[in-house]
């Protein structure tokens, strides 16, 4: 690979933060909101500033961010449904894609070692 943008795990989790500021675009709930959005937007960032640092260390590292971020999103999804701030289908759906997402980067990051 030569450019971050060619990672599925990047595509996946550009697709996740797109889902996330759809469902969450209008919460008056402005620091849930900035918050979940900000850590879905994290997820893909990590990968992408990981890629570009040019050595396995340091993108393992990064994956390794975007592995936190994703679990804090994740986090957040329990909360706004318990909030019902999401009915349980759109939880459920969301989890689940963040699920996708860690087991693409737990992959990724094992074929690194």
């Amino acid at each position: 690979m030569q450019r971050f943008e060619d990672l599925k795990v990047w595509q996946k989790s550009q697709d996740l933060a797109v889902s996330i500021y759809n469902h969450f675009s209008n919460s008056k709930d402005y620091g849930f909101r900035d918050q979940i959005t900000r850590a879905s937007v994290s997820i893909s960032n990590n990968i992408a500033e990981g890629f570009e640092r040019k050595t396995n260390l340091d993108f393992k590292r990064f994956l390794y961010f975007s592995l936190a971020s994703n679990s804090e999103v994740r986090s957040m999804l329990y909360l706004s449904e318990r909030l019902n701030y999401l009915n349980k289908q759109d939880s459920s759906r969301l989890i689940n894609e963040t699920n996708e997402v860690s087991k693409m980067l737990y992959a990724f990051i094992k074929s690194m070692k």
